[in-house]
């Protein structure tokens, strides 16, 4: 038997030479693939810490038969094999390859948020981060099982229908429970707050203690734990004082009509004089702001360099003493809601006689008649 002879002799519907050939294809693109595996795994330190560790995690999680099956694609395409077969190669390697994506996909989840939730502070927003990365995977898997579905031959229009109407019969049924789960991603995404913040809703304030699926939890000054539904906390303003530098203070003060114009000259820079006195605040300005009913009335402004409120009310208390003092000094006096009545003394006498001419009148009037009616 001749060389050509045994290359040619069949072997399942294909010579001998187209065998090897195939084979030696599927070898050489598997070898090929692990070569390149591993020389990017060799490359991985050189790469960024996080490009690094996502590289790394994608390469552990790639998975020798994702390589063999597509070595056995490109070797089978030196066959000539029937069309059922085909079917049938094509088929296995498409699951094979959204299995493999399926976890490249779960590894590319794994490392978001666990480098979001790195970048937050353990513990913070770890629930919703957990039921996100859930979702997201579950999302993930859905997809790919629908086309391994559909590229098998099933007809998937009928379950995706279905799967569309479940899901609007169950979110009509839970729409506030999703609704605070997505304003609990908001929070967790958009971070308007944190754990350890203090922020004011509306009249409630208190530190943040805990942000939930559905709820976030805020302890109040007074001691007892306000709960929030995430739904509103993300509908209504919040103050949130984390970011906090400094704290800005404006006031008035009122002084009475009596005061002389020299004092009121005085006042601008009296007031300035105490507050440039003390380290812990910024002085901004003071102006005669007003000609009130009841007072001439300045307004003035400073800042307290710190976002302690003890320290802010400290330095509140110790200017209001020293202007209370030096006003007391120079003899400037406040002013208070006052109201002066001007009587005319002349319409107020013609007012009296009319009173006493009428009283006379009616005393008249009561007295007996001498023919006794």
């Amino acid at each position: 038997m001749t060389l050509n002879e045994i290359f040619d002799f069949p072997i399942l519907g294909q010579t001998l030479l187209a065998w090897l050939v195939a084979v030696a294809v599927a070898v050489g693109v598997y070898g090929l693939l692990q070569t390149l595996r591993y020389l990017i795994g060799r490359r991985v330190e050189a790469l960024p810490d996080g490009w690094g560790k996502l590289t790394g995690r994608l390469l552990e999680v790639t998975q020798p038969l994702f390589l063999a099956a597509v070595a056995l694609y490109f070797g089978a395409q030196v066959l000539a094999l029937p069309a059922g077969q085909v079917r049938v190669l094509d088929g296995a390697v498409t699951i094979v390859a959204l299995l493999q994506v399926g976890l490249w996909g779960n590894a590319l989840f794994g490392h978001w948020f666990e480098n979001y939730r790195q970048s937050r502070g353990a513990g913070q927003g770890a629930a919703t981060l957990g039921i996100l990365s859930f979702l997201a995977r579950l999302l993930l898997w859905s997809v790919l099982l629908l086309v391994a579905l559909a590229n098998l031959g099933f007809d998937i229009t009928a379950l995706v229908a279905s799967l569309g109407i479940g899901g609007i019969a169950v979110g009509l049924a839970v729409q506030n429970i999703l609704g605070d789960l997505f304003a609990s991603l908001s929070i967790v995404l958009d971070k308007p707050f944190e754990v350890g913040d203090f922020i004011i809703v509306g009249e409630l304030m208190g530190t943040v203690e805990y942000i939930g699926l559905k709820t976030t939890r805020v302890r109040s000054i007074s001691g007892e734990q306000l709960i929030f539904a995430n739904g509103d906390l993300v509908k209504n303003p919040i103050r949130n004082f984390k970011t906090l530098s400094e704290r800005r203070v404006c006031f008035e003060i009122g002084l009475t009509y009596q005061t002389p114009a020299a004092k009121l000259e005085q006042v601008p820079a009296i007031v300035r004089a105490i507050i440039e006195s003390r380290p812990e605040v910024r002085f901004d300005r003071v102006h005669f702001k007003a000609l009130a009913d009841s007072a001439l009335t300045f307004e003035i402004v400073y800042f307290v360099l710190s976002a302690n409120y003890t320290l802010f009310m400290d330095a509140q208390q110790a200017i209001n003493l020293a202007i209370f003092k030096r006003f007391e000094q120079e003899q400037i006096a406040f002013a208070y809601p006052t109201r002066t009545l001007f009587i005319d003394q002349a319409a107020a006498n013609v007012a009296v006689r009319m009173l006493n001419g009428n009283g006379v009148q009616s005393e008249r009037s009561r007295r007996p008649t001498a023919d006794g009616g």
